[in-house]
């Protein structure tokens, strides 16, 4: 899949050291113009679906459920790759020297029927919710989050942000 952008969200990083790796999988599922994302009323910020790939799982297994999970929605087909962010990060585990996560975007359609969210815990007290929205106000709603200075922002918005514009560009 074709990198459309390196992130390095921490300076300093030695991003040729012990890597921990992690694979992620994003939805981007369009509809009369909308975007399906999810929206955090704790931190005001929106994201697309989609997470950590597990251990002997595969990318679209991985994407069915995460797109399950979050929105509470089934994942009815993969229309095709977009693209990948990758980022690198202080890692959290203290032998390693950089966290390096791959996130492929994937081009989707849903069934918009809803039934029941399976939010992890630090999702579910983020509020997550699944909503359809215009992409312009769910860029500049990330912005507004990326400038304030009260708190530290999401790790995912300035990801966010920037595949929001990319596909404004090339899809919308």
């Amino acid at each position: 899949m074709q990198i459309l952008i390196e992130i390095f969200r921490d300076p300093g990083l030695d991003i040729y050291g012990k890597t921990d790796y992690r694979s992620a999988v994003r939805a981007v599922v369009i509809r009369n113009k909308k975007l399906l994302l999810v929206y955090s009323p704790v931190n005001g910020d929106y994201k697309f679906p989609g997470g950590g790939v597990d251990n002997n799982e595969g990318y679209e297994v991985a994407l069915k459920r995460e797109v399950a999970e979050e929105c509470g929605m089934r994942l009815i087909s993969i229309l095709g790759e977009i693209g990948c962010i990758v980022e690198y990060a202080v890692p959290m585990k203290t032998e390693f020297d950089v966290f390096k996560m791959t996130s492929g975007y994937y081009l989707c359609e849903v069934d918009i029927t809803i039934k029941e969210q399976r939010l992890d815990r630090y999702e579910a007290e983020l509020g997550f919710q699944p909503v359809w929205v215009d992409i312009n106000t769910a860029i500049q709603t990330n912005k507004t989050v990326l400038k304030t200075k009260m708190k530290k922002p999401p790790q995912w918005t300035a990801r966010e942000v920037f595949m929001l514009k990319y596909i404004r560009k090339n899809f919308l």
